[in-house]
């Protein structure tokens, strides 16, 4: 076990979740991401109005295939 204690809350902590949604629009300020759950998020990052964006901590890390969502709420 490390003695410093930064590293050990981070441990604690759960990692960002990876979100998916679609862009609703951009500006040159980020992105408008329309999330499944019918939620707006605003992030860093660029994409195409329309394109399927993987986003986790505020910024778009990436495309996202264009397949059928499904939504499971526990």
């Amino acid at each position: 076990m490390t003695t410093n204690l930064w590293k050990r809350l981070k441990q604690l902590l759960p990692d960002r979740p990876l979100l998916i949604g679609t862009v609703a629009s951009v500006s040159t300020y980020g992105a408008l991401i329309l999330l499944p759950d019918g939620s707006h998020i605003t992030v860093r990052g660029y994409a195409e109005v329309g394109q399927q964006v993987f986003v986790r901590d505020g910024a778009i890390e990436g495309l996202a295939p264009s397949l059928t969502t499904v939504l499971i709420e526990i």
